[in-house]
């Protein structure tokens, strides 16, 4: 679990997943977090990287999710996220992904991290650009791919020139 003044983020574990996608009523959804638990259930050693990751308030109140889209050899990691209509434009999904991001990096083998976003939607656009992510110049099955390079400077343990939130690893 990483957490923030305001946010935690953590993977779920399977009884979590399989409650997640019974509640949930769209079916790209239910499709897409059927595929985490798959993935999760696949890869034991690297769950992390493919398990729906929850986006709690500090009270506990679920307000989005994260995942990765798996990790691989030889490849960068991809990240997804969305939070909850009633809980948007509140900075919550630049936070989450900033949490995320540091997770991501301290894995030694992972030098980037990429996204896709539809290209409309330009609110994750800002996001992105907000937690330091960069156009790729390519299209993807979504829209326009993004990147963020891991840079570290000397003495902290997050990327070059970001404002991290402060926060707290627990579990």
């Amino acid at each position: 679990m990483m957490e923030t003044e305001r946010i935690r983020i953590f993977p779920a574990d399977r009884a979590q997943m399989e409650r997640i996608i019974a509640a949930e009523r769209d079916g790209e959804l239910r499709k897409a977090y059927g595929e985490m638990l798959a993935g999760s259930l696949a890869h034991p050693e690297d769950r992390e990287w493919y398990a729906l990751w929850v986006i709690e308030k500090s009270d506990g109140t679920r307000i989005g999710d994260l995942c990765f889209k798996g990790i691989g050899a030889g490849r960068n990691p991809e990240i997804g996220y969305g939070v909850l209509e009633p809980f948007r434009g509140r900075g919550y999904a630049a936070e989450a992904v900033g949490l995320a991001l540091q997770w991501a990096f301290r894995h030694p083998e992972v030098k980037a991290v990429e996204a896709e976003t539809d290209p409309d939607n330009t609110a994750s656009q800002r996001v992105l650009a907000k937690c330091g992510f960069h156009p790729m110049g390519i299209t993807g099955e979504e829209g326009p791919r993004f990147i963020r390079y891991k840079q570290i400077d000397a003495g902290t343990d997050y990327p070059a020139g970001e404002k991290e939130p402060p926060v707290r690893l627990s579990g």
